[in-house]
């Protein structure tokens, strides 16, 4: 099912209003366990969309560079807001980029890729997360702006073809899959009674949920980790993927 095309731009993610949510705290634990052998000890540093700084701070170098459309993601004195399709900085600028969440969200993604394999130097490496499987798609992904949802062949290949090489990817949230997915199919129908109304939001709303399910949830995405450390993983919510520039 091809994506929808937002008519608007999308604003901030919504860790600007709930930072210590529970999904950003999965999510920093498990791009740490599977990216981390990527990372080495960069100088120089780039994160993209950086408004989810909930999940990147264990992301670090000598010179890190913060990137965002909208500024109340961004820090001083190294924050710049600016578009991933027309990044503002000079061709192998950077040792490390990191784009999570972001890719699905730049049309056309070929060229928001091949901005991110300019500013790395040769050898460097892209760290990246995208959302998983177009099935999936529902007002959810409309009201954040998202172009399309992947597969892991689909990351694999988008990255391939902008020139990089890719060392890792894998699916990640598999732990919570069942839960997303019952979730996403109840959002669908609902999506479809309301003949596809709605648009882009500033900051989307987030599911609520209470203490007890969301340990269960965390410590299901503690048991991803801890496979993750070993394995790749064969379904999820999202794709985690390791590529590099070639030298």
């Amino acid at each position: 099912m091809p994506a929808p095309t937002p008519s608007t731009p999308h604003g901030g993610s919504p860790s600007i209003l709930q930072p210590d949510y529970w999904w950003y705290a999965a999510r920093s634990e498990l791009l740490q366990q599977v990216l981390t052998p990527y990372v080495g000890s960069p100088a120089r540093l780039l994160d993209v969309g950086s408004a989810d700084g909930p999940s990147v701070g264990w992301l670090t170098g000598d010179l890190k560079v913060s990137l965002d459309l909208d500024p109340r993601g961004l820090q001083a004195p190294d924050g710049v807001c600016g578009s991933v399709l027309h990044l503002p900085f000079a061709d192998a600028s950077f040792d490390v980029v990191g784009a999570f969440d972001v890719i699905e969200h730049c049309e056309p993604e070929g060229d928001a890729l091949r901005e991110l394999l300019r500013v790395l130097e040769p050898g460097g490496r892209l760290l990246a997360s995208v959302p998983a499987y177009q099935w999936a798609w529902t007002d959810h992904d409309v009201a954040n702006g998202h172009h399309r949802r992947y597969t892991r062949g689909r990351a694999v290949a988008a990255v391939e073809s902008a020139g990089f090489e890719v060392l890792r990817a894998t699916y990640g949230f598999t732990g919570v899959f069942p839960a997303f997915a019952a979730e996403r199919v109840v959002r669908a129908v609902r999506h479809r009674l309301a003949r596809g109304q709605g648009g882009p939001a500033d900051v989307v709303d987030v599911p609520d949920v209470g203490p007890r399910l969301e340990r269960i949830l965390l410590g299901l995405c503690r048991w991803d980790a801890r496979m993750l450390a070993h394995r790749d993983l064969p379904f999820g919510s999202s794709v985690f993927l390791a590529a590099r520039k070639p030298a």
